[in-house]
C-alpha cells in the first residue's frame, strides 16, 4: 500500500481545528493525472462543497500539463470528490448544522489512483492562532533542551 504525496494544504492545521478526516476519491481527466504525477498541485486556497447530493472540490489547482497540446485541462475547474453515499449524508449534517467547512489537506496516490483526505474543520480565531504558535515554540525549546543534554 504505497502512497505518493503530490500536495499538501500547509495552513489548514494553521487556520483551522481539524475534527475528522475522511479519503475520497476525485474525478480528474488524463492530462490532470499527468500534472499531478508531475507533482503540480496547489490546494492553498481550496475548499470543498456538498451540493446536490454530491462532493466537489472548488479552486485547487492542477496546472496544465507540460507535453499537453489545445486538449489540455482548465487549471481551477470545478472536480467530484468520489465518498460514499453515507460519509455525504453525514458530511452534509455536520456542515449545515455545526457551522464547520470541508478542507482538502493533501492529495496522493494511493495504488496509482489519485486521492485527496479532506477535513472536517472549524475555523480558527486570530487569539488561538497565536497560543498555536506559542506551543509549538514551547515544544521545540523543550525539545532542544532535551535533545542538549
Amino acid at each position: 500500500m504505497e502512497e505518493k504525496v503530490v500536495a499538501t494544504n500547509r495552513k489548514a492545521y494553521h487556520d483551522y481545528f481539524i475534527q475528522e478526516t475522511y479519503e475520497a476519491g476525485i474525478s480528474l481527466l488524463g492530462t490532470e493525472v499527468k500534472s499531478l504525477r508531475e507533482g503540480k498541485a496547489n490546494l492553498k486556497d481550496s475548499y470543498a462543497i456538498v451540493k446536490n447530493s454530491e462532493v466537489f472540490l472548488l479552486n485547487c489547482h492542477i496546472s496544465p500539463y507540460s507535453h499537453g497540446n489545445i486538449l489540455n485541462h482548465d487549471p481551477l475547474r470545478t472536480r467530484k470528490l468520489l465518498l460514499n453515499r453515507k460519509e455525504i449524508n453525514k458530511l452534509y449534517g455536520h456542515i449545515t448544522q455545526k457551522g464547520l467547512t470541508l478542507i482538502p489537506l493533501k492529495i496522493y496516490f494511493k495504488n496509482g489512483k489519485a486521492k485527496v483526505e479532506i477535513g472536517l474543520a472549524k475555523g480558527k480565531r486570530q487569539y488561538e492562532k497565536r497560543e498555536a504558535v506559542k506551543e509549538k515554540e514551547a515544544r521545540r525549546e523543550m525539545e532542544r533542551h532535551l535533545k542538549g543534554k
